[in-house]
């Protein structure tokens, strides 16, 4: 794309409705595609999926569809190479699998734990196994975490039929589970991490499931909300409690003491995202509308101030870095998407 030759540093989408969750498409043929999903507080909501215009300099919506309450994460399949289907999976009440074609998204498939009863407990969050496309772990209000197989079978020649099938579920905190992420070390297959209402961040490998390690918890005991891990350095992660104005960065072979504590927001945090490309750039966003990129290189020197400020128009709800296209970083605040040119978070 000839994006840079534009000079723009900014582009802006509105969205018909409040913008929660947000996600960068990694196929390398739709570089500025993003999934948005809406927050609406009923039973009809609705993802989007807009791309960046090359002529126009616009973003358009390429496609909209119905998604049951809001979507409380949404991720495109991490295929860097475009050589699987192109999915997208959503967390609400359910996890969805859908595929995404050139006109409409269809439902591929949805992944239910509860076969025996019609309660379903929300899904707080997910991840997509990076290493491996066909393992997801979801997160969830129950105290559980579970890991599922995704299998695509051959029907009917060119036809994919996605399905899946719970690998393994854990009762992983004490209270509810609001997010997992798997991390890079060791394969970055097996382990990964969740955080929830007991104020903890766990650790697990799927090869162990009979014990976890507690890598931190919070003083206070306040409910953490995410946890994102280095995607460079998997020894450390970041983590925020609800309604709190820090994060906390945490190094694995440091158990339960911070090695960082970002605290400039004046208001708290909703959003954490390391970069793709550096081990020690981090940005933060928050309901006082600042986005700040971080530089950690110094810890465990105290980290005083941000190396860059971008102020939104807006209470930050979600901040997501482009995964393969660090320049690019998308926050989403009311009804707005921008993605911004790392040069203007000056």
């Amino acid at each position: 794309m000839s994006l840079h030759g534009k000079r723009k540093e900014i582009y802006k989408y509105e969205a018909p409705w409040t913008v929660y969750a947000m996600n960068w498409s990694v196929r390398p043929d739709k570089r500025f595609r993003l999934a948005l999903g809406s927050f609406v507080e009923e039973y009809n909501n609705k993802v989007q999926l807009v791309g960046l215009d090359e002529e126009s300099s616009e973003f358009i919506c390429r496609n909209t569809f119905d998604h049951p309450y809001p979507t409380t994460k949404l991720m495109w399949i991490p295929d860097t190479k475009g050589v699987y289907p192109d999915l997208l999976a959503t967390s609400g009440d359910y996890l969805r699998v859908w595929r995404v074609g050139e006109t409409e998204t269809r439902l591929e498939c949805l992944l239910n734990n509860n076969k025996n009863s019609d309660f379903c407990a929300p899904l707080t969050s997910f991840d997509w196994n990076e290493v491996d496309p066909y393992l997801l772990g979801t997160s969830s209000i129950d105290t559980t975490c579970t890991i599922w197989g995704l299998e695509t079978g051959q029907v009917l020649g060119r036809v994919n039929l996605v399905s899946g099938h719970v690998k393994t579920q854990l009762i992983a905190h004490d209270k509810e589970v609001y997010d997992i992420a798997f991390s890079r070390a060791g394969g970055g297959r097996d382990m990964f991490a969740s955080v929830g209402a007991d104020g903890s961040v766990r650790m697990f490998d799927l090869r162990h499931l009979e014990h976890s390690t507690i890598i931190y918890e919070d003083p206070q005991h306040h409910p953490l909300l995410r946890l994102c891990w280095n995607k460079q350095d998997p020894n450390y992660l970041a983590t925020m409690a609800m309604d709190g104005m820090e994060v906390v960065i945490l190094d694995v072979r440091v158990p339960c003491t911070p090695v960082a504590r970002l605290n400039n927001h004046r208001a708290c945090v909703n959003g954490i995202a390391w970069a793709p490309h550096s081990s020690c750039h981090i940005c933060t966003a928050a309901d006082d509308h600042q986005a700040l990129i971080w530089d950690i290189q110094q810890m465990p020197r105290a980290i005083e101030d941000p190396i860059l400020a971008y102020t939104a128009e807006g209470e930050i709800n979600n901040v997501q870095w482009a995964s393969t296209q660090p320049d690019w970083i998308a926050i989403c605040y009311n009804n707005c998407l921008e993605i911004l040119r790392g040069g203007k978070l000056q």
